[in-house]
Formats: C-alpha cells, sequence, structure tokens
C-alpha cells in the first residue's frame, strides 16, 4: 500500500520535470485548443481509397460536396473542380450520394 501512495505523490511532480508544467496546465488529449486548426493537419495519408471523377459524366450538382465531412470537394465556379486529396480520407461518401455516379473509389 505504501508504494501505491509513493507513486501517486510522484506523478505530478513527474508531469512537470518532463513538460515544464504542473499536471493541471497540461491540456486534455484531443482537445482543440484553437479555431480553425484542422487545414494545418493532412489527413489524406491515411487513406485506402480515394475517390476519382469521371468529368464527362459529373453534372456539377455539388451533392458530394454538401456531404463531404472532411470539405475535400473543390468547387471553381459553382463547379466541382477536384478533391483536395491532402485532406481526404478516403470515406467514399461522396461516391454514395453521387446521382448519377461519376465518382468512384479506387484503391491507393
Amino acid at each position: 500500500m505504501k508504494q501505491r501512495s509513493e507513486q501517486s505523490e510522484r506523478s505530478p511532480v513527474r508531469a512537470k520535470r518532463v513538460t515544464g508544467k504542473s499536471w493541471k496546465e497540461i491540456p486534455i488529449g484531443g482537445l482543440i485548443d484553437k479555431a480553425g486548426s484542422a487545414a494545418e493537419y493532412k489527413t489524406g495519408d491515411w487513406r485506402t481509397f480515394r475517390p476519382v471523377r469521371d468529368e464527362k459524366k459529373c453534372v456539377h450538382c455539388l451533392i458530394c460536396w454538401m456531404y463531404c465531412p472532411d470539405s475535400s470537394i473543390l468547387v471553381k465556379d459553382k463547379k466541382m473542380a477536384g478533391f483536395d486529396y491532402e485532406h481526404c480520407k478516403g470515406c467514399g461518401i461522396c461516391a454514395s450520394v453521387c446521382p448519377v455516379k461519376c465518382i468512384k473509389m479506387e484503391k491507393e
């Protein structure tokens, strides 16, 4: 029982020694501490499949743009211009909601 109390007493001291901050000053893991920081993280390397668009079939309805959870559909002049592969995680939602099936998921 004595060892446990010694360990718990040392933990905050160790945290301060390693980080220079007390355990109360260290942010909670996974906490977003400032707005608009998601664009800084390039998450496209996570994907196994990537969306590929058949430009001839595309009717530029932008339903894919509305449903994309990562804002990875690029739009220019109110038309679908391509994909932001640096942030696309390859979930396939764009391909599943496309009414003309112009988006296919291809293995990386």
